[in-house]
């Protein structure tokens, strides 16, 4: 068995890391483990990948200490992003594995509406903006943002499982990213 640490308890977050690692691995166990991020609550630009490796360095540590026979450590991080102008919110995935290798891969970017953009930019975060928006409560542990805007076409585990999936790549292409 493939024991998988997420560095959340958010069940969206657990459920994108069992369908991302199910792709390729059979036998696994994923458990969410409350662990710092070090970055602010609306990470911005270089903090997303930030807190997603420190997430991801967390577990490890923690592992390691507690001798919770640990395979992979996954640290994700949503955060948002100016392209062109525009604001735009993602999701990073960071992953070590037992033997410190590492991946990383993300998610799609969307756009945010400039109100939004403009509450995250003012110290706001996007799970609050958006319960405001929509009169809904705790969004980020449903549909999310995307969900929103997609008008539920897409959800939160819709676009963070694709970031799993990329971020798993050098560990299901050993022989090309891992030469030892």
């Amino acid at each position: 068995m493939t024991k998988i640490l997420v560095g959340s308890q958010n069940p969206v977050k657990i459920n994108s890391v069992k369908e991302g690692f199910s792709n390729y691995f059979k036998n696994i166990e994923v458990i969410g483990v409350d662990v710092n991020s070090g970055v602010p609550d609306q990470p911005v630009n270089d903090e997303i990948f930030e807190g997603a490796k420190n997430r991801a360095l967390e577990l490890k540590k923690k592992d390691d200490l507690e001798n919770l026979g640990g395979g992979f450590f996954v640290g994700i991080e949503g955060g948002i992003t100016e392209i062109n102008s525009k604001w735009h919110n993602f999701m990073v995935v960071y992953i070590i594995d037992d033997k410190g290798r590492t991946g990383l891969g993300t998610s799609s970017h969307f756009e945010l509406p400039e109100i939004v953009a403009k509450k995250l930019l003012n110290g706001g975060e996007l799970g609050p903006a958006m319960d405001e928006l929509t009169g809904d409560s705790n969004i980020k542990q449903k549909g999310g943002a995307i969900g929103f805007f997609t008008k539920d076409v897409l959800n939160r585990k819709d676009l963070c499982v694709p970031g799993v999936i990329t971020a798993l790549i050098p560990f299901i292409n050993e022989k090309l990213y891992f030469r030892e």
